[in-house]
């Protein structure tokens, strides 16, 4: 919940500037209320989408945004179980996979998020926690639904807590989320998957954890709110 009308779109204009590589596929998440305009301000391939949507179509549901009024505007991808809406607005394993239902009906992209919070990475669960948010809500797709897919892993233990994920923690859990997409569907399935990593990912660590070999970009936080910054994570990948 960051940026006004004018902060927003002078953001992706100073974004507009900036020379990315080819092959880095390049997404912005602003608040909903700003997709229309920063998607019209949009260039050199930026992909625009949003933090949040509801499952339904259309109906009488105050307050939510459906896929198809998301597309009108300009969205085309939408994040699924991002830690906040779990923790903070009580997005449970059932209503994710309704998300990622209604994702795929309306042929809609979305970024799944997953992770550990503080007490189960102590407890030394964090893989069966993990394994059990993608078992829930993600891995009831086809193969072909989950062919070319994204997911983004949230050490929320290390976010905003003083704490810090070593890259090698990452590439661990991200190894292991590609072991668990072999294991589901299979090697070809996996590989085709982007993993990307939704710590406190920033420039001068950058580089480290991209250079992991199952770490495929970033979900960029505080980072990506200053266009410098995040151009130079994208420029590091």
């Amino acid at each position: 919940m960051n940026m006004d009308f004018s902060r927003a779109n002078d953001l992706m204009k100073n974004l507009n500037k900036e020379d990315f590589p080819g092959d880095v596929e390049v997404m912005v998440f602003p608040p909903s209320i700003l997709v229309q305009s920063v998607a019209g301000n949009a260039s050199g391939g930026t992909r625009v989408g949003v933090q949040n949507f509801y499952v339904e179509e259309a109906g009488a549901f105050t307050g939510e945004i459906a896929i198809p009024q998301v597309k009108s505007v300009g969205g085309s991808v939408g994040l699924i179980g991002h830690s906040e809406r779990r923790s903070l607005f009580g997005e449970d394993h059932s209503f994710l996979k309704a998300k990622v239902d209604a994702a795929i009906e309306h042929g809609f992209d979305f970024i799944f998020c997953c992770g550990e919070p503080l007490e189960v990475r102590e407890a030394g669960e964090e893989f069966n926690y993990v394994k059990q948010q993608l078992e829930e809500s993600l891995f009831h797709v086809s193969k072909e639904q989950m062919t070319g897919g994204v997911i983004a892993y949230e050490p929320v233990w290390a976010i905003g807590t003083g704490k810090t994920a070593s890259s090698q923690q990452a590439e661990d859990m991200h190894a292991k989320i590609r072991e668990w997409l072999n294991d589901k569907y299979d090697l070809e399935t996996a590989m085709s998957v982007s993993i990307l990593y939704g710590g406190s990912c920033k420039p001068e660590n950058a580089k480290e954890l991209f250079d992991c070999p199952n770490v495929d970009g970033g979900l960029i936080g505080g980072a990506s709110l200053k266009a410098d910054s995040f151009a130079a994570i994208v420029n590091a990948f």
